[in-house]
C-alpha cells in the first residue's frame, strides 16, 4: 500500500511542478512589483510602499470600479442562472434527439468569435443601432435610449456570452437527480412546485454552485466585451488593469489591482461554496 502511495506521489510531482511554474511563479513575481512606488514621468522607483493597495481602499474612483465589477459579476451570474435553469431543466428532461438538438443550439454561439458577438451587440444597442432605430420608427421614443457604455449594456452582452456556460453546468446536475426520488414525491401527492422546490432545486445545488462560480469568475475577469460595450470611460477592474500595464505603464498599480481582483474572486468562491454546500446538504 505504501509503495502505491509513493508511486502516485512520484507521478503527481511533475504535474505539480508544472502547475507551480505556470501559475504560482508568475503571481509571486508580481508581489514585489505591486509594492514598488511609481513616479509619473519617471517610472517604477526603488523602495517599498503600500500606497498601491491603500489607494484602492481610500480612492473613491478605485472603490467605484471595484464595486462596479462586483455588481456586474453578481448581476450576470443571477441573470444566467434565472434564464439558464429553465432551459437546462427542459434539456435534461427532453428526449435524446431533442436534447442533442438543444445542446447544439446552446453550444453554437460559443463557436463564434468573442469580438464578433460583441460587435453584434454594438449593432443592436448603439444610439443609432437596430433597437433604437426601430423604437424611433414606430414612434415609441423620440430620442435614442442610451444602452451602451453603462451597466445595462454590459449586463446584456455578457449574460448572452456566458449563458451557455451556466446551461452546460446545470444539465448534468439535473440529469443526475434520481428519478425515483421525484416519483416517490409525486406518489405522496406532492405538487410539481413542491417537488421542484424541495427535491430538484436542492439536489441540483452542485451544478448551481459550479455554474455560478464559473460565470462569476469569467465575468469579473473579462476584458474584450467590457472594453467594447463599456468604452474607454466605463471601466471595470480588468480594463483598468489593462490600462495600467499597457497605457499608463503604472505596473505597480496594475499588479496591486490584480491581487485585489484575485482576492475578491477567491473570497466569493469560498463563501458561495460554503453557503450552497450547506443548502444542498439539507435536501
Amino acid at each position: 500500500m505504501r509503495s502505491r502511495h509513493t508511486a502516485g506521489a512520484l507521478l503527481a510531482s511533475p504535474l505539480l511542478l508544472v502547475l507551480l511554474l505556470a501559475f504560482v511563479a508568475p503571481v509571486l513575481l508580481m508581489v514585489p512589483l505591486s509594492l514598488n512606488p511609481y513616479v509619473p514621468g519617471s517610472g517604477i522607483a526603488s523602495g517599498w510602499t503600500l500606497a498601491n493597495y491603500t489607494s484602492i481602499l481610500t480612492d473613491e474612483y478605485y472603490r467605484e470600479v471595484v464595486l462596479r465589477t462586483l455588481v456586474l459579476g453578481f448581476g450576470v451570474t443571477a441573470i444566467c442562472l434565472v434564464l439558464g435553469y429553465p432551459l437546462a431543466y427542459y434539456i435534461a428532461n427532453a428526449g435524446p434527439r431533442m436534447r442533442l438538438a438543444l445542446t447544439m443550439l446552446v453550444i453554437f454561439p460559443m463557436l463564434l468569435n468573442l469580438v464578433v458577438r460583441s460587435f453584434g451587440w454594438i449593432a443592436l444597442l448603439a444610439n443609432r443601432g437596430l433597437i433604437n432605430n426601430l423604437l424611433i420608427d414606430i414612434g415609441l421614443i423620440e430620442r435614442p435610449i442610451r444602452m451602451m457604455f453603462n451597466l445595462f449594456g454590459l449586463l446584456v452582452g455578457m449574460s448572452h456570452i456566458f449563458l451557455p456556460f451556466m446551461v452546460l453546468m446545470l444539465v448534468p446536475a439535473i440529469q443526475a437527480i434520481p428519478k425515483d426520488v421525484q416519483s416517490a414525491a409525486y406518489t405522496l401527492a406532492a405538487s410539481r412546485l413542491r417537488v421542484f422546490w424541495s427535491i430538484t432545486l436542492p439536489m441540483s445545488a452542485p451544478g448551481i454552485l459550479s455554474g455560478s462560480i464559473l460565470v462569476f469568475v469569467l465575468t469579473i475577469s473579462a476584458l474584450v466585451t467590457p472594453r467594447m460595450l463599456g468604452g474607454a470611460t466605463y471601466k471595470v477592474m480588468a480594463t483598468l488593469i489593462y490600462d495600467d500595464f499597457l497605457q499608463t505603464l503604472d505596473w505597480p498599480a496594475g499588479a496591486a489591482m490584480s491581487f485585489v481582483l484575485t482576492a475578491l474572486t477567491l473570497a466569493v468562491i469560498a463563501l458561495s461554496s460554503r453557503l450552497l454546500k450547506r443548502w444542498g446538504g439539507q435536501a
